[in-house]
């Protein structure tokens, strides 16, 4: 028989034991993956060091996002523009019009995270657009594509930029002398050696792009997707959150934009501030430059430089062009040239910069002497037409993007 002080011990150590209990028991189950929300006016304010937002963001990257941060999007389809559809009997989470995954690392993640991905990753561009949605994989509903490496995007975006500003330049020139000498103005566009075809310039102020190539007549380059539709890595990734996870941005679907803070109606609202958009780009931005490695082995590093000038005796680096030089290296957010839906220069106090040539993963980009880097990409970041009468391999594409 247990004596009146070891009764008393007994008692508190069973009710000791069953308030542990349930304080474990309210810790089991999922909760948000986001604990904490990111302010943009804490970004533009300095209070995070750089290597501190680039790490926020790769978790933001990696986040295998569940329904209580807002994963699936029931009422509303993968279209970069909000669009609504029919939620009844609409599946959370499907294969080819998606959402098709948790986390951007899914799918981005060779040969780490933030790069390209295996076949299985494929994605069926603009079925994503459909209401209702399809499981079919035809021609006739979607085109497939691989995912993009982001590694070098940071570098490919600014090299985009310098292009445009230059390109907005000539035609401003053109439209300048056009309706002063009251003669229509003829001028190549070309920039960085690149040759976006010609403009004419009228006398009434207007232009004719009917002769501009590879790029849209807004002479905006757009870097990013296979077909060269995204202007920055920004709306690369205010696409891709709603497209693949069902996680809608404040700055694209937010009240501000469609009126309410619930747009795709999953219970849960203000899925990503633009803060959380921002740290997203700027892990994307300075991930590492890819680079060339020679091999130790002296038959192999010959055999690597007659391929070099193989490659460039038949033209290859016509349209591939293994070097450009980036003017300014230094990183800013947001671009410019951003269209409605994406954070705007003018919303912003204070632009968030850091020097590619310095800061980030490395290997970063080459510095030259007077302040301009080398970017080794391969690119001319002109869009090219590779179905023609000649060739037809490429023309297999029903849906245009």
């Amino acid at each position: 028989m247990l004596s009146r002080k070891s009764f008393f011990v007994a008692i508190w150590l069973a009710g000791f034991s069953l308030a542990s209990l349930c304080l474990v028991a309210q810790q089991i189950g999922d909760g948000p993956v986001i604990q904490k929300h990111l302010d943009q006016s804490d970004i533009e304010a300095n209070r995070y060091s750089f290597e501190e937002l680039f790490e926020l963001g790769r978790q933001l990257f990696e986040a295998r996002f569940n329904t209580f941060d807002g994963q699936g999007r029931p009422a509303a389809t993968g279209d970069g523009n909000p669009t609504k559809r029919d939620p009844a009997g609409q599946p959370r989470f499907i294969r080819t019009s998606s959402p098709d995954s948790n986390s951007c690392a899914g799918c981005h993640n060779q040969p780490r995270s933030g790069g390209a991905g295996d076949i299985v990753a494929n994605v069926f561009v603009l079925a994503q657009v459909l209401d209702p949605v399809t499981d079919s994989v035809s021609g006739e509903f979607s085109n497939s594509r691989n995912t993009l490496g982001m590694f070098g995007a940071g570098a490919i975006e600014m090299l985009a930029r310098e292009m445009t500003r230059e390109l907005h330049e000539q035609r401003e020139k053109a439209l300048e002398e056009a309706t002063g000498g009251g003669v229509a103005r003829r001028v190549p566009l070309i920039t960085k050696g690149v040759s976006f075809g010609f403009l004419t310039a009228r006398p009434d102020g207007s232009v004719d792009a009917s002769e501009v190539e590879g790029v849209n007549e807004d002479l905006i380059i757009r870097p990013f997707h296979q077909k060269g539709a995204v202007v920055s890595i920004r709306e690369f990734t205010n696409n891709a959150f709603n497209h693949h996870h069902g996680m809608q941005a404040m700055e694209r679907f937010g009240v501000g934009r469609t009126g309410t803070d619930d747009f795709d109606e999953d219970g849960v609202s203000d899925e990503l501030t633009v803060g959380d958009v921002t740290a997203t780009t700027i892990f994307q931005a300075a991930l590492a430059i890819p680079g060339q490695v020679i091999p130790n082995d002296a038959a192999v590093a010959r055999a690597i430089l007659r391929g070099e000038r193989v490659f460039s005796r038949v033209a290859c680096d016509s349209c591939h062009r293994p070097l450009m030089i980036l003017e300014d290296p230094v990183y800013s957010e947001p671009n410019p040239f951003h269209p409605e839906g994406n954070l705007q220069v003018d919303e912003v106090e204070n632009p968030y910069r850091f020097d590619l040539t310095e800061q980030g993963e490395m290997p970063r980009l080459e510095r030259l002497p007077d302040g301009r880097a080398l970017v080794r990409a391969f690119t001319d970041l002109k869009r090219h037409n590779l179905c023609d009468d000649e060739l037809d391999h490429y023309c297999n594409e029903r849906l245009s993007q």
